[in-house]
């Protein structure tokens, strides 16, 4: 984890596999990151019908838009992921993918149900904010 950024977990709320706020120092640069969506170089989307597969093109797509940042998944500070469907277990299944491929950094996220998505055939988007040290 970036050793700047506190990730605030509560022991008066419920026990969660995220943290419930983080608190970034003011001299730290905001990154504000567009939807990751789970396209390949083509502008297609992929693994129309796959929640999990979806969900991990989209943490690649992240990556390596934090990459040309010159950041990484520990310098995360907040993410939102919004997944195509009104069925839970759809939900859950893009957040576990997700939160795997954060690890030990267990930052905090919103995790929304919508109908429908920018692309065609689009299930999963992750929204995240970063911070990185002022150059």
């Amino acid at each position: 984890m970036n050793k700047n950024i506190s990730l605030i977990h509560s022991t008066n709320l419920a026990q969660v596999d995220y943290a419930y706020a983080s608190r970034v120092p003011s001299e730290m640069e905001l990154l504000f990151l567009a939807g990751a969506c789970p396209l390949n170089k083509d502008g297609e989307v992929l693994n129309s019908c796959d929640y999990n597969l979806q969900a991990k093109i989209c943490v690649e797509n992240l990556k390596e838009a934090l990459n040309e940042c010159g950041a990484s998944l520990n310098d995360v500070v907040y993410t939102r992921v919004l997944v195509a469907s009104q069925n839970r277990s759809d939900l859950v299944t893009a957040w576990e993918t997700i939160r795997n491929e954060f690890g030990d950094h267990d930052v905090p996220s919103t995790l929304s149900g919508v109908t429908v998505l920018g692309y065609a055939n689009q299930l999963v988007e992750i929204e995240a904010v970063a911070a990185l040290e002022k150059r």
